[in-house]
């Protein structure tokens, strides 16, 4: 593993070159085929979870995967701390470099992450912030590596330009796949990030396309991908969303236009009859749960490379 790697923080996709992209769903591989090669990899280690939204799939699979590297977790819910009201965000990392090996926040503001990370020495991993995911890319490519064997995939997301759409976006571009994204108009993901994006697709022979014709941008997807069109945090935008990702829904008739192998990914929860319907998102075509199992290979992968036990 890339030992420029061991220490650092991981915040966006962007932090990462090609080469520790790829690095990172290597050893992920090799994690899912041969767990017990690394069971005591990090014995001794220590991590804390500072989660300001709650969470299934981030929770447990960090957890488990802490654990399996026979290292310890900590969780501290979204009242335990409350960073940036019962204490200064610098205070919390100061605290947590005396005692802890990683920091893992899940938070709504991405400047609480860059706060974290520029205050404390110890490393710190976005479990999701309003504006990047970096994990769910990761676990996502994973399973697009699974059941494609060929970079040259077209991968279409449909809904909201959001931090799922940014970190994919990021990745698949960082990896030289053609990534397309289907977005109402005022809804688009943010400028900067489509810039990286660019640059991305420029230098690994990617491509991004940014549109709001669903149907045009579907046509022979090998991966459709959606999520909610409603975050947490935005409920009172919930009625306005609704009227404007009307006909953004991943339903059969858009996947009869994909291509026919086509997988059906979304990093859920999932609002059937919302952004997907039942049949879809259940359907034979669908590879959810997959990804949703691949959030834990790919995050003990990351913690393997962060804490220096790859």
């Amino acid at each position: 593993m890339p030992h420029s790697m061991e220490g650092r923080d991981i915040l966006s996709i962007g932090d990462l070159t090609e080469k520790e992209a790829l690095s990172i769903l290597l050893l992920a591989e090799d994690v899912k085929r041969n767990p017990k090669t690394y069971v005591t990899a990090l014995a001794g280690g220590v991590m804390v979870l500072i989660f300001e939204k709650p969470s299934l799939r981030t929770r447990v699979t960090f957890e488990t995967g802490m654990a399996s590297l026979g290292g310890t977790g900590i969780y501290l819910a979204p009242d335990q701390v409350q960073m940036g009201e019962r204490e200064p965000v610098r205070d919390v990392a100061k605290n947590l470099e005396r005692w802890v090996q990683v920091i893992v926040a899940r938070t709504f503001e991405h400047r609480t992450l860059e706060e974290l990370a520029s205050q404390g020495k110890t490393p710190v991993i976005n479990a999701l912030s309003d504006l990047e995911h970096p994990c769910q890319a990761l676990a996502d490519l994973l399973t697009i590596r699974e059941h494609f064997h060929s970079s040259k995939i077209n991968l279409t997301y449909v809904g909201d330009g959001n931090n799922v759409c940014h970190s994919l976006m990021l990745l698949g571009t960082l990896l030289g796949y053609e990534v397309r994204i289907a977005v109402p108009k005022g809804y688009e993901p943010h400028p900067d990030i489509v810039h990286k994006s660019e640059q991305f697709a420029q230098d690994s022979g990617g491509k991004i396309v940014i549109d709001s014709n669903v149907r045009a941008l579907s046509e022979g997807a090998h991966v459709l991908y959606t999520d909610v069109w409603t975050s947490m945090g935005q409920e009172e935008e919930e009625r306005e969303r609704l009227k404007a990702f009307d006909g953004f829904q991943v339903n059969s008739e858009l996947v009869a236009l994909a291509d026919p192998d086509v997988k059906i990914m979304h990093c859920l929860p999932a609002h059937r009859g919302q952004e997907i319907t039942g049949e879809v998102v259940d359907g034979p075509r669908s590879v959810v749960f997959d990804q949703a199992e691949n959030r834990l290979h790919a995050q003990k992968a990351l913690l393997l490379c962060i804490l220096g036990g790859a």
